[in-house]
């Protein structure tokens, strides 16, 4: 799962993201808040933690405008203000949870799965093809009864197969949606992590289910 963190303070933000990476989430940072809103609109994030007070734009702002544009990415709002009447502006907002600095990591940790638990509820937690199944809460994955261990790339990859999948995904579509905001698609990262993916996923069973379409990206599907 992919997480935006919009944090100005850089030593809490890289203690957020190595903490977050640790746990397999794929993390992207924004240092103000007009960042933060750009990225949080033009990407498909599954969660945004939010810093209250940012620079050129607020958190409240930024959520507002979001809700405004019907991106309904859960929020989890972060900030030093614990007054009543801050947490409920927060909350009405359109931010989905609370959290006061200074905050240990491990409730900002149960908090985000939280909110990833209650918004896959609506998804539908568990992601099956074939007899291919993912759990994007606990991120496991099976191959008809035998589990499959993923690095946090490998497992980011997968999933974006299979909530796509018989959809030929290009490696410009893959780069935006699994890699780092900036990256580079030119590479050829995204083929040597498919072929990682490819070992893990297909190498022992009968039916191959990552496929190259030529000159163009993989697409998930069941062979003819």
């Amino acid at each position: 799962m992919k997480i935006l963190v919009v944090e100005d303070e850089k030593k809490v933000s890289s203690f957020i993201k190595r903490g977050l990476e640790e746990e397999k989430y794929e993390v992207d940072i924004a240092n103000d808040g007009e960042e933060g809103l750009r990225m949080a609109l033009d990407k498909a994030y599954d969660l945004i933690v939010l810093d209250w007070m940012l620079p050129k734009r607020d958190g409240l702002s930024v959520v507002r405008e979001m809700r405004g544009r019907s991106t309904m990415t859960p929020v989890l709002m972060l900030t030093a203000k614990d007054s009543v009447e801050d947490i409920v502006a927060g909350l009405d907002s359109g931010s989905d949870d609370y959290l006061t600095k200074p905050f240990a990591f491990a409730e900002l940790l149960a908090r985000v799965r939280a909110l990833l638990r209650r918004s896959e509820m609506d998804r539908g937690a568990e992601l099956r093809f074939a007899d291919l199944r993912i759990d994007p809460v606990t991120h496991k994955v099976w191959r008809s009864e035998k589990e499959i261990d993923l690095t946090a790339k490998e497992y980011a990859l997968l999933e974006y197969f299979m909530r796509n999948p018989n959809q030929v995904l290009t490696r410009t579509m893959i780069a935006d949606h699994v890699w780092d905001y900036t990256f580079d698609s030119f590479t050829n990262i995204i083929d040597v992590y498919v072929n990682y993916l490819r070992k893990k996923i297909d190498r022992d069973a009968d039916k191959k289910l990552i496929h190259t379409v030529r000159g163009v990206g993989y697409i998930l599907k069941e062979e003819d």
